[in-house]
């Protein structure tokens, strides 16, 4: 299989005392991070609506490679709140048709 572009997203929990620190620290330094990384194509971030962990982000890669970049190796994780995000998930997916 070619490596190709897909969506990889990103769900994640944290206690509500840190909350407004983490939500400020995704948007201000993580996301421009992240996309100033070579293969990283676009960055959305959303609040759950039902059931799972509250946060998640959703980002578009141009493929698998892009997760192998020094660029990115120094900027992966949740920098200062590593220890403090609870129920992460990650789900990769490719798409399977669409407009051309």
């Amino acid at each position: 299989m070619p490596d190709e572009a897909f969506i990889h997203i990103v769900r994640v929990d944290i206690d509500p005392e840190h909350e407004a620190a983490f939500n400020a620290w995704y948007e201000q330094k993580h996301f421009p991070d992240l996309l100033a990384c070579p293969g990283w194509l676009s960055a959305k971030r959303f609040v759950s609506i039902g059931d799972g962990p509250k946060y998640a982000a959703m980002y578009e890669v141009a493929g698998r490679w892009a997760f192998e970049t020094p660029e990115f190796l120094r900027v992966k994780g949740f920098g200062p709140f590593e220890s403090l995000v609870r129920n992460f998930m990650r789900i990769q997916l490719r798409p399977m048709s669409g407009p051309a």
